[in-house]
């Protein structure tokens, strides 16, 4: 891992880029925009999406009040992210994702259930982690199925690596939470090591995590169980 040498108090270190020489973790695709996903970005997205900017994210003026602010990384097409957020009116929740069609999805629920407390920066999690997250902001991130990059020459292109980790423990507050869920147990195992490896995180769980309650099943997950299928919740504490 690249960093450089100044450390704060905690010995995390200060100025490390991830974005600098990386393997990046998603592969952007064109994806079909319906009429409904375009008329929500259009009429929606000027007050619920947020540009990107090399510039800490000020969370009271973004969500116009002070309450605790959880991440998303890659919410899909934003089901997940929109039952959360109804179920927690009191939490604010930003969700990052790359994709349009996916962007349309989360901003036309909202419509559809009236929730004022997301908001979204469609960009590279990592670089919004990097350049608007500031240092100790974030009560918990919610990282939940990314792509598991099954062939093992693709491993390396996996979200979850330890100097990825690292560095998002830094943007946590003190007994903030990182909640990761796979179904691909080889990442489940990966993530495991890679969490439990980083010193500044603490397994709320033996090994795996109950699935919480505020987690919901998706279509796939619950298809999955019927067929067998495992999935694997992790979730780890900031000392």
């Amino acid at each position: 891992m690249s960093e450089q040498s100044a450390e704060n108090k905690k010995g995390k270190p200060l100025f490390y880029d991830p974005t600098e020489h990386r393997i990046r973790s998603f592969v952007t695709r064109a994806g079909r925009l319906s009429a409904a996903q375009e008329r929500a970005i259009n009429e929606l997205g000027p007050q619920y999406c947020i540009p990107f900017e090399k510039t800490p994210l000020d969370f009271m003026e973004s969500f116009e009040r002070v309450a605790e602010t959880i991440l998303e990384i890659g919410f899909g097409m934003g089901e997940t992210t929109a039952q959360i957020a109804e179920s927690m009116p009191e939490k604010n929740f930003l969700g990052v994702e790359v994709h349009t069609p996916g962007v349309g999805g989360l901003l036309k629920l909202i419509d559809d259930r009236g929730l004022r407390n997301i908001r979204i920066i469609q960009h590279d999690a990592v670089e919004v982690i990097t350049h608007m997250i500031a240092k100790s902001s974030l009560d918990g991130v919610h990282i939940f199925f990314p792509d598991p990059w099954h062939k093992a020459r693709h491993n390396k292109r996996r979200l979850i690596q330890p100097p990825f980790v690292q560095f998002l423990t830094t943007r946590l507050k003190s007994g903030g939470y990182i909640h990761c869920a796979t179904d691909w147990e080889p990442y489940a195992e990966q993530m495991l090591d890679v969490l439990e490896g980083e010193p500044f995180l603490e397994n709320t769980a033996k090994d795996y995590a109950p699935r919480p309650d505020y987690r919901p099943e998706t279509k796939f997950e619950k298809r999955g169980r019927r067929l067998g299928h495992g999935v694997w919740d992790l979730v780890f504490k900031n000392r």
